[in-house]
């Protein structure tokens, strides 16, 4: 259907009659659990934060030593790989020089 068709027939339709719409008390008791729901959740959450944040001040965990020593260990794996490959690259050239052979390219 054509976009200004799908308008014309918007523009056109009349809606319900103001006096045959009612909000109802059973939709008003939605939004009020609703609300509730969201306030529950909200002290819940701060509830566990204050807990986690008791317990990281206590030493029970640190989370940021953790994750501090476990890039420190990647990063020296990775210069360990690093500068193994690199030497042996240059003892691959080193022993093609000698053979009097080119690098061969990679």
């Amino acid at each position: 259907m054509p976009l200004h068709l799908f308008l014309i027939t918007l523009a056109t339709e009349q809606g319900p009659e103001p006096e045959d719409v009612k909000a109802g008390w059973t939709a008003f008791l939605i939004f009020l659990l609703l609300i509730a729901a969201v306030v529950f959740l909200g002290f819940s959450l701060v509830k566990q934060l204050r807990k986690a944040q008791a317990a990281e001040d206590a030493g029970l965990y640190d989370h940021y030593e953790k994750k501090k020593s476990s890039e420190t260990e990647f990063e020296t794996e990775f210069e360990t790989e690093t500068a193994d490959s690199v030497h042996d690259e240059d003892a691959g050239k080193a022993e093609n020089a000698e053979n009097g052979e080119p690098h061969p390219q990679s």
